[in-house]
């Protein structure tokens, strides 16, 4: 068996044609959608990027127990199974997040990986003395302030001076490695390859030539990420980020049709897999909001594609059951055949595996449960005074270790039921910790409870009043805890006792 595993970062499942998207044409997405199942109710699970990694990576949750954070020393991980199995693991990223402290143990599980540098923030290029009055006079104010208020962020400023045809881009890149992996390995059996890139995440930068189909006039300066939150903008302005986006989108249809052309003209479709998905979407003005991490978890942020081909059973078609990103795990592993581990949750979308429901969240927000009709969003009464902490072997956050205001308070816990009987760290969260207000419960900006139906009302614009329909959601919710085996505390956070 061979095996190729695409991940974008930020797709919009609909926005996508097959999904019902009209307003970027998606036509290798289609050519996809002929040749594999399309599954129509597929949600996140742990949110954003690497904790959404950890989830695929592992077949478990995460966000009850953990924010962004690495591996653990107790965590399964499918690379490393197949490895184990002799099966050639090869991840080709530009997704920068894998290189930092709250990533790092990530990469190391495959049995090969190349990473292409240069996409947002970082820190690729060595300017000591970067021009900064050219670089910023290209940029519109707002961007700037943007910027400035998070001086980390100046580093794509410099990236984008050395990204200026499109072969440099990295995610064309990252794919080009992919088809000369693949040009070097096809007569080879046993092998995964994940072809991974940071597209269609902010900034939306992508080559001209897809930028033109959208073009708006704008004439402010590049404008192409937008701060995480409310929709501040003026129409004009708001038109030119969403025209970015789309032309990211449309760079991300023309790289996997370069590889789509691979399988048709190798005839790959016979004796290898391909499975293309994402961690998450993105807010582009719904719900009067940009991106994700501070608003409620809306179906544009947490309703994801996943797309499936199996040689052994190669029929296209339509999936309609609920699926999670920690399916992916025991998908991966059952192309070879192997059982995941028992500390797997996930299941394989490979056999007909019926959910009640499935639960999904940032660390220190609130916890959602989904049904594929009814979804449920139930926040702590108060987010500044909950009761949370972290619990891990590898205290870190995404770019810094976790500090010793932090780890003074930490105590030793006895492990929960998936970490194969290995006492964590038990951190409390304070609100002088690093990600409080970025990847954490200090950054929302709603955390009002809510329930919607999804068959009336799949914009989710009008909450639900109905006690009798949210007491059975909160049920379907604490069965989902348990089978998690979430900590004490978060019951009591959501006053579930």
């Amino acid at each position: 068996m061979k095996a190729v595993f695409v991940l974008f970062d930020s797709l919009n499942r609909h926005m996508l044609s097959p999904y019902g998207g009209t307003r970027i044409p998606t036509p290798n997405f289609d050519r996809l959608a002929a040749r594999a199942r399309v599954y129509d109710r597929h949600y996140v699970g742990s949110m954003p990027c690497m904790p959404a990694r950890r989830d695929m990576l592992t077949g478990h949750l995460s966000f009850l127990h953990r924010s962004w954070g690495p591996l653990e020393p107790f965590d399964n991980a499918f690379p490393e199974i197949l490895k184990s199995r002799d099966v050639h693991s090869h991840l080709v990223t530009d997704h920068y997040h894998y290189f930092e402290d709250g990533g790092a143990t990530y990469h190391t599980r495959y049995s090969t990986f190349e990473f292409v540098r240069g996409q947002e923030s970082d820190p690729w290029k060595a300017m000591v003395q970067p021009p900064w009055d050219r670089l910023r006079e290209k940029y519109h104010a707002h961007q700037l302030q943007f910027m400035d208020d998070a001086p980390k962020h100046r580093a794509y400023m410099i990236n984008r001076e050395f990204i200026r045809e499109e072969k440099d881009f990295p995610s064309v890149q990252v794919f080009a490695h992919g088809l000369d992996f693949l040009d070097r390995n096809r007569d080879a059996d046993n092998w995964l390859l994940q072809i991974e890139t940071f597209d269609p995440h902010e900034p939306f930068y992508a080559p001209e030539r897809f930028k033109t189909p959208f073009d708006t006039g704008w004439t402010g300066g590049i404008r192409d990420w937008p701060r995480y939150g409310r929709v501040e903008e003026l129409p004009e302005e708001s038109a030119e980020l969403r025209a970015n986006y789309y032309a990211v989108v449309s760079l991300c249809d023309d790289l996997l049709g370069r590889l789509l052309d691979e399988f048709d003209t190798h005839d790959m479709w016979r004796d290898t897999a391909l499975v293309v998905t994402t961690d998450h979407g993105f807010l582009l003005g719904e719900h009067d909001f940009w991106a994700k991490n501070r608003m409620n978890m809306y179906e544009e942020i947490v309703h994801i594609p996943l797309f499936v081909h199996d040689p052994r059973d190669p029929g296209p078609g339509r999936v309609d059951r609920l699926t999670q990103s920690t399916d992916i795990a025991p998908t991966m592993l059952d192309f070879w055949d192997i059982p995941p581990p028992p500390e797997v949750m996930g299941r394989s979308v490979l056999r007909d595996n019926d959910r009640e429901a499935m639960i999904f969240g940032y660390f220190g927000g609130a916890v959602n449960v989904t049904d594929g009709r009814t979804s449920y969003h139930r926040f702590p009464d108060s987010i500044p005074d909950q009761e949370i902490y972290q619990y891990t072997l590898m205290p870190t956050h995404i770019t810094e270790r976790f500090t010793p205001d932090e780890l003074r308070a930490a105590t030793l816990a006895p492990p929960f039921d998936w970490m194969k009987d290995v006492p964590v760290l038990k951190v409390p969260v304070i609100h002088r910790s690093p990600m409080y207000n970025n990847y954490g419960p200090g950054c929302l900006l709603e955390s009002d409870t809510r329930l919607y139906d999804l068959a009336r009302d799949p914009g989710q614009e009008t909450p639900l009043h109905d006690p009798m329909r949210e007491a059975a959601m909160i049920a379907k919710m604490i069965r989902q805890m348990r089978a998690n085996d979430a900590p004490p505390e978060a019951y009591r956070r959501l006053g579930l006792d």
